[in-house]
């Protein structure tokens, strides 16, 4: 059973996680861009699209129509980007099946030696590692733990085996 995550403590439902799989999830966030990229707050859905329509537009005018790559060479792209890249998953969906009791108040996430209690509306906010560079975490794993704004980045609580919810 190494390698599995329980969620557990004070929940409606106690849920097993096997980051081994996570890799096909589409949920997945690239963690080589991920902390690099500034968070926006609100964004005008309309303002971007339009201003996204003007650059195609201008480029088409200027270039000329470009045509899209085709779909065998977007699979290859994306088969190379998974066998390399740093992946990572947000906790608050497996938060949200695993239902906890109103009177929850905070997560602890175990790690081997250490634990990190955060407040639940800053745990679902909470980042799983589970791949760096292609390969899983077997030996720091099965996931490490980042909070959403970065400031744990370059020491990210390692070998966490359980989810405690209090």
């Amino acid at each position: 059973m190494d390698g599995i995550i329980r969620i557990e403590g004070n929940v409606n439902f106690s849920i097993t996680l096997d980051p081994g799989v996570w890799i096909f999830d589409d949920r997945r966030i690239d963690l080589d861009t991920y902390f690099a990229e500034e968070k926006k707050l609100e964004v005008d859905e309309l303002e971007t699209y339009t201003k996204e329509v003007s650059k195609h537009w201008d480029r088409e005018i200027r270039e000329g129509a470009v045509h899209p790559p085709t779909l065998k060479t977007e699979k290859k792209f994306e088969k190379e980007k998974l066998l390399t890249g740093t992946f990572g998953i947000k906790f608050a969906p497996f938060l949200y099946n695993a239902e906890p009791k109103p009177e929850s108040t905070s997560i602890v996430f175990v790690g081997e030696g250490n634990e990190l209690e955060v407040d639940i509306p800053t745990a679902q906010e909470v980042i799983l590692a589970f791949s760096i560079k292609g390969k899983p975490l077997r030996d720091t794993g099965p996931v490490h733990v980042y909070l959403n704004d970065g400031s744990n980045r370059n020491t990210p609580l390692t070998h966490v085996h359980r989810i405690i919810v209090k």
